[in-house]
């Protein structure tokens, strides 16, 4: 399955910050990636690289934030501070949608296509391990794992409903 976060977060010790600016971008008339993964204090950029104007925003409690109109790059990025999910939509474009998981570990990845990830340069330790999907119909429980110096293949399942791609109109003279 493609765009499952995993996140793997220590049981004991300080967690190590690895923020970097990240980008969602708007091409086409839709967001790009559909799911980013950060870790808390992360600043995400949001560049229009579309011919026309988007109107970016979330009301979710992890992060509410509006980006009104606006072509090009905004000049300051959104920094997501709270842990939770936050849904992002365009408000001139109902059918644009994506997600953001804002988690306090830096030991994450998502999942492309064939359903594969893999996190790297992980100490030995035990983790709370979390696996998440904006379309999952249950919450996944979180499980402890215990990592050694060598690499640990997992295999895990999550019941996610299809995502059903919203369908775009067609672009209209004024290209919107």
């Amino acid at each position: 399955m493609e765009d499952a976060a995993i996140v793997i977060t220590p049981l004991s010790g300080a967690i190590p910050k690895r923020n970097s600016i990240r980008s969602i971008a708007q091409k086409d008339r839709e967001f790009i990636p559909y799911l980013t993964i950060v870790q808390t204090g992360t600043a995400v950029q949001f560049p229009n690289r579309d011919p026309f104007k988007h109107h970016v925003y979330s009301f979710s409690p992890a992060k509410s934030f509006e980006i009104k109109l606006y072509a090009g790059k905004p000049s300051l990025p959104v920094i997501f501070d709270k842990p939770g999910e936050v849904a992002i939509g365009c408000n001139v474009h109902d059918w644009m949608e994506a997600h953001v998981l804002v988690v306090d570990s830096p030991y994450f990845a998502k999942t492309a296509a064939q359903g594969l990830a893999a996190i790297v340069d992980v100490p030995a330790g035990r983790y709370r391990l979390r696996l998440w999907h904006p379309g999952q119909k249950t919450d996944a429980p979180q499980k402890e794992i215990e990592l050694g110096a060598g690499s640990t293949k997992l295999k895990l399942v999550l019941d996610v409903a299809p995502r059903i791609v919203k369908p775009k109109p067609p672009a209209d003279s004024l290209s919107y």
